[in-house]
């Protein structure tokens, strides 16, 4: 396939490693990346987390130096957003009106900060988290404002928190379910984060419902507006409610599509010559049994892997186990496993939950694990995921 010429639409963490498991699979083939943002590809939990309190630099987690790319002969298309795909012509369509032909076609166009529909969600002083830009405002921010207030208490409100109050700002978070990340972890483990953020300070509030953000009359933000009429004062708002994926080029093009990209164990789309990989790929998974999409780094890293092996031909399957981490605090955590929202599942802890150094099993009605996840406590990871594969019933006594 030397001659051949694949095309990589994204520019995150997915896209590059694509490239470099393209030319470690020894494809000689025109390779072209094909990114919306100016910055050559680089990882985003730092975002949320090293970049906001001021540990790391664009450059510590950028993936690969300008020359590499260079020395592998990957052609870049930094700033350029794929606009079109023409699957008969095997074409994508840039902004310029040019197109560009492809022999294989990957996608790992990602997702975006989902947006709130009321008043003030436009004004000055109204943020988001997705891209480094968006992480350096945050950090400018910190030193400029002496309140916050988010809205939402999911990965990226909660870590965001946590950065701030390390920089002294005073910060309410607003979450409309009962506890923090209980559609992730449920209502026991969600607690766990509650009162994590409580005892540093922050005045979390949940079951609560934003109805507007306030703003002064020439258009800075001044606060929140809750439906029974409290209102919240603030210096600036983060609206952080989840993520959506960026799944418009695929749905366009007649590719299947239901809430992701839908792709194969291979990571192929239903068109053989495309894959999708990242958030946007709502994979049928060989161990779980079922279709599943994940928003977390794990994916894009390991994904592009068995999606480049994919493109050339060869079989492959992905296979890997769910996984994502937080670091908020002095809290780190890591979580391995899947649970689906229809599952019955209980949860049994070991450890000092009150200290917050533990593991949690979720275990079916059967004893046999569906995930787990360790706080404060390392090195478990694998006897996780040996517990998940195996399939067998436990004695949870002996966890």
């Amino acid at each position: 396939m030397t001659s051949s010429r694949f095309v990589i639409a994204g520019g995150g963490l997915a896209a590059a490693k694509l490239a470099e498991a393209l030319r470690a699979n020894d494809f000689g083939g025109a390779v072209t990346l094909v990114s919306a943002e100016e910055h050559l590809p680089y990882e985003r939990p730092p975002l949320s987390k090293e970049h906001l309190l001021g540990k790391k630099s664009l450059s510590d987690f950028t993936v690969d130096p300008s020359q590499w790319y260079r020395d592998h002969h990957i052609e870049l298309m930094p700033g350029t957003t794929v606009t079109g795909l023409d699957r008969g012509a095997k074409t994508v369509a840039l902004p310029d009106g040019t197109t560009l032909p492809y022999d294989k076609l990957a996608l790992a166009t990602g997702s975006r900060p989902r947006m709130l529909r009321m008043p003030g969600v436009d004004a000055r002083g109204v943020h988001v988290l997705r891209t480094i830009e968006d992480s350096d405002a945050l950090l400018a921010m910190f030193g400029e404002v002496r309140r916050l207030a988010v809205i939402g208490a999911g990965w990226i409100g909660l870590e965001v928190t946590a950065a701030a109050r390390a920089a002294g700002v005073e910060v309410t978070v607003l979450e409309a379910d009962s506890v923090p990340l209980r559609a992730a972890l449920g209502t026991e483990m969600g607690e766990v984060f509650a009162s994590l953020h409580r005892a540093h300070g922050v005045d979390l509030r949940t079951d609560v419902k934003v109805s507007e953000i306030t703003t002064t009359a020439d258009g800075r933000a001044t606060g929140v507006l809750l439906d029974d009429g409290t209102r919240i004062e603030a210096d600036a708002v983060l609206v952080a409610v989840g993520a959506r994926p960026n799944i418009e080029l695929a749905a366009d093009a007649g590719l299947a599509v239901d809430g992701g990209v839908l792709v194969d164990e291979s990571l192929a789309t239903s068109d053989p010559d495309i894959v999708a990989v990242g958030d946007i790929a709502d994979q049928q998974h060989p161990v779980l049994g079922r279709r599943i999409r994940v928003e977390h780094w794990a994916n894009a890293l390991n994904q592009p892997a068995v999606a480049a092996l994919t493109m050339l031909g060869r079989p492959a399957v992905y296979d890997r186990l769910p996984y994502f981490f937080t670091d908020q605090y002095d809290l780190g955590m890591e979580y391995t496993g899947y649970v689906s929202p229809e599952q019955r599942a209980r949860v049994v802890v070991r450890g000092d939950l009150a200290g917050r150094e533990f593991v949690a099993y979720w275990l079916d009605p059967n004893n046999r694990v569906l995930a787990g996840m360790n706080v404060n406590v390392w090195d478990v990871t694998d006897k996780i995921k040996e517990l998940i594969l195996s399939g067998r019933a436990v004695d949870p006594d002996t966890l």
